[in-house]
């Protein structure tokens, strides 16, 4: 008999939170398709880096602000998503300096996956049990919305070549 996993209920509070975390998920699908079609590295690590200074700097820098302060600066689930946030901005880092390299954008998607997985089955839901409903409320009234990363403004879209094991160049 297999367990039936029911949705997270997650609190309007922290719903733009997890809005950021899908379109981190997506730019995660979008190096592994670009790496998939065998597209050069430097041309992901320009999205990547694009993404990063556009989007997720400014998504770490909520949470850091606005999230990980109602926790304990010793709770361990705090320690990890703060420890996650710093090797991530070491990723990035990494990807400016050797745009050339596919592991580190390779290290870089596990860790971005990974990270966001852990805020939303860990973290939130911790942060959810805590936070009491007038903490929820601040909460909700003080994070300012942010646009989302409008991908029609980027020109290269890698993401959207075929994988290069199946296109008609490589069949010959």
């Amino acid at each position: 008999m297999s367990k039936k996993t029911k949705p997270i209920k997650r609190s309007p509070a922290l719903v733009e939170f997890s809005k950021d975390h899908h379109f981190g998920l997506l730019l995660v699908w979008k190096i592994r398709q670009g790496q998939r079609a065998g597209i050069p590295p430097v041309r992901i690590a320009q999205y990547v880096t694009y993404f990063y200074e556009q989007d997720l700097q400014h998504h770490f820098a909520d949470e850091e602000k606005f999230l990980f302060p109602t926790l304990h600066e010793h709770n361990s689930l705090r320690q990890r998503a703060e420890r996650e946030h710093a090797e991530i901005r070491g990723l990035v880092s990494s990807i400016r300096h050797f745009p050339f390299d596919p592991e580190w954008l390779k290290s870089f998607a596990e860790l971005l996956e990974a990270h966001i997985r852990f805020e939303e089955r860990e973290l939130f839901n911790q942060l959810q049990t805590l936070m009491s409903e007038a903490e929820l409320l601040k909460l909700l009234k003080e994070v300012p919305a942010r646009p989302h990363l409008e991908d029609e403004k980027w020109r290269d879209r890698f993401w959207e070549r075929k994988p290069k094991e199946i296109t008609a160049e490589n069949r010959s």
